[in-house]
């Protein structure tokens, strides 16, 4: 039976490393606003210290094109969110997250759909862990869809980060979820874009499960 975090807890938010890189993870701190047996709610606050790979330079991993960016030797790095808070969430059974993006001003930008492995919880770790699958679909506030980073998943082939097989089953899996978005089924017709953070909610700290090579300036401005 699965264990849900309270409201208001600090979990991780894992993309794990894969292959060589397999050391070098993705971790963003982040709020629980809801969990249940409808999925995993959280917050990405703006400021947030997280860990991310990046290129030896300090560049980020695209920076290196659609094939580098897999391939290439990479460091991991403590940084901060710089964007605008995100609300992300991971409905059961489902292999993608539902994210909400805002404006500076506060208006609703669009949902944006991560293709990913299904979660992974390590309650007593608070961190709930995935794996990143490259094609991502937008979808504007009027209910456009866009298809992005096709080139990406390509360069995964060619890299060996995916096999064709793979890619196709991650294919299929972004259309499994654009007939959810058409059917406008839960998490989308749950209204999440009218949430707001409650005022009082901190800033999480710094992952401390991996040791980072570089540190963001602004850490420490």
């Amino acid at each position: 039976m699965t264990q849900y975090w309270e409201p208001g807890t600090t979990i991780e938010w894992v993309y794990e490393g894969t292959g060589r890189h397999a050391h070098l993870p993705l971790v963003r701190p982040m709020t629980v606003v809801r969990d249940d047996a409808d999925g995993l709610v959280a917050w990405l606050a703006p400021g947030t210290p997280l860990l991310k790979p990046v290129l030896v330079d300090g560049r980020e991993t695209r920076n290196a094109g659609p094939i580098g960016m897999f391939t290439d030797e990479r460091v991991l790095k403590l940084d901060v969110w710089r964007g605008t808070g995100i609300l992300k969430v991971a409905p059961p059974g489902k292999p993608w997250s539902v994210w909400y993006f805002w404006a500076a001003d506060g208006t609703f930008r669009g949902w944006y759909v991560n293709l990913e492995r299904e979660h992974v919880r390590d309650r007593a770790a608070r961190r709930t862990s995935t794996v990143d699958h490259v094609l991502d679909l937008w979808i504007e506030p009027d209910r456009r869809i866009e298809w992005k980073d096709e080139d990406e998943l390509e360069g995964a082939v060619t890299a060996g980060r995916f096999t064709a097989a793979e890619a196709e089953q991650i294919v299929a899996d972004a259309h499994a979820a654009i007939r959810d978005i058409e059917a406008w089924t839960s998490p989308f017709s749950d209204d999440w874009q009218f949430w707001r953070a409650p005022r009082d909610w901190r800033v999480p700290a710094a992952p401390t499960t991996h040791q980072p090579t570089l540190i963001a300036e602004e850490l420490h401005s």
